[in-house]
């Protein structure tokens, strides 16, 4: 285990996050985080269309979450290329970027204009069905800008003014990109929208299966989180499988036909109480089933962002990271919870989520109706917790004593060096014939 573990250290964590700080992976990560207001806008619409069921007199605000979460894909045209410019140092056209990735994927997604210059566009495709084109045509942008940027016409010692230097040193890029995109739709009569989700649909389905949803939760949740690389890591490939799969679900439940895609972030919030692992047991056993005084002060300062699905003070506290007593029941709940949720939604015990709900810091038992519309989900969610207090109880038990061990430790060698400093004083006292204080 500790050759493991020192691989895991030296070697793998370290790679992991170089590839993580890559400018083109992090620029889609920045992307869809900057993006993430507008889902979070989606969420609340999801409320108020429960709270609908019961108060008819609730307006409708469902076009709330159309023109918010609904254009997922067209924010990302223009933030992924933006991120790239930024990521790149080439911040002076990162808006002008994101401007071509805009234009690059209205193109890309084949708008139909008529005699009249109507045009149209498929809604679906501005939201999140079109998330894999969108990320494709931003980071299309952001090569050919890139590139550009490079070889810029009129430099820094030009006597043209910077902003005019700038837009002359874009138009080429931006031409490039357009003619691209006018090529292939008006010309060519392709559509590269549906190309690239055909390309893709093979990935997305293996990822969306019952193996891409146990793997890719547990590497991400569970297994990278407890060597101090972030969940977020994984978040583009988790949302580029997530986020369509429950607009189709919205859609489909609308059309009053059956929702489903279980790999969905809604369905992974159903087991992840208390953040990555699971771990709101294991921080409630800290704080008050704890012997150990640190342990204790660790799971009280952690308790209420637990409770939020934030874990950090505890996987970093306690620690669990590079903890192999805690390592271990994590990398067990991160396997237990999605093939548990798996089957739970595919044989019908829980609803497959519906409704677009990414308010992931909601407590559990609320987040389980909420997720599901149902009292099942609370159910659910309850039971997963029980499992979750099964799971760590022992490895908290032992790790809390060996926790005690070690304190007592320490009280004793602080007793000991302050016994050894007195008498080291009162040596000291009787050689310089001074007299020693308390003495007759």
């Amino acid at each position: 285990m500790q050759h493991f573990m020192d691989w895991m250290t030296d070697s793998f964590a370290p790679k992991v996050n170089k590839l993580a700080k890559n400018p083109w992976i992090a620029a889609v990560q920045d992307g869809i985080l900057a993006a993430m207001p507008m889902i979070f806008i989606g969420s609340f619409a999801t409320i108020i269309g429960i709270l609908r069921n019961y108060w008819p007199a609730i307006p409708d605000i469902s076009y709330i979450s159309t023109f918010s979460f609904g254009l997922f894909s067209l924010f990302l045209s223009y933030l992924v290329p933006e991120a790239i410019m930024n990521r790149k140092k080439h911040k002076d056209v990162s808006r002008q970027a994101g401007l071509a990735g805009i234009a690059f994927f209205l193109l890309l997604i084949y708008p139909s204009i008529t005699a009249k210059g109507i045009i149209s566009f498929d809604v679906n495709s501005l939201g999140t069905g079109g998330m894999i084109a969108a990320l494709v045509a931003g980071i299309f942008v952001g090569f050919v800008m890139n590139i550009f940027a490079k070889m810029q016409i009129f430099g820094e010692d030009s006597a043209l003014p910077d902003f005019v230097a700038m837009w002359f040193n874009t138009l080429i890029p931006i031409i490039v990109i357009l003619f691209v995109g006018w090529l292939f739709t008006f010309q060519l009569h392709f559509n590269l929208y549906n190309g690239i989700n055909d390309l893709f649909k093979p990935l997305l389905a293996l990822g969306g299966g019952f193996w891409g949803f146990v793997i890719i939760n547990f590497i991400g949740f569970s297994f990278l989180y407890t060597f101090g690389i972030s969940t977020w890591v994984i978040y583009p490939i988790q949302s580029a499988i997530a986020l369509p799969a429950i607009a189709e679900n919205a859609k489909n439940f609308a059309a009053g036909a059956a929702a489903t895609n279980i790999y969905t972030n809604e369905a992974v919030d159903l087991y992840i109480i208390g953040g990555g692992g699971s771990t709101l047991a294991l921080c409630i056993m800290m704080a008050f089933m704890a012997r150990s005084a640190r342990l204790k002060v660790v799971g009280r300062a952690g308790l209420i962002p637990s409770i939020f699905n934030i874990n950090e003070p505890i996987i970093f506290g306690a620690p669990v990271a590079f903890n192999p007593l805690l390592m271990i029941p994590m990398w067990i709940m991160g396997l237990i919870g999605p093939i548990v949720t798996w089957f739970a939604l595919s044989w019908g015990l829980v609803p497959i989520p519906h409704s677009v709900f990414q308010l992931w810091y909601a407590p559990f038992p609320i987040l389980g109706y909420i997720v599901t519309d149902s009292i099942a989900g609370v159910i659910f969610t309850t039971v997963m917790f029980v499992i979750s207090w099964l799971v760590y109880y022992p490895f908290f038990k032992a790790y809390d004593r060996q926790e005690v061990k070690n304190e007592a430790a320490e009280d004793d060698d602080e007793e000991n060096s302050e016994e050894k400093e007195e008498s080291a004083a009162s040596t000291e006292d009787s050689v310089s014939g001074e007299p020693v204080p308390g003495a007759n």
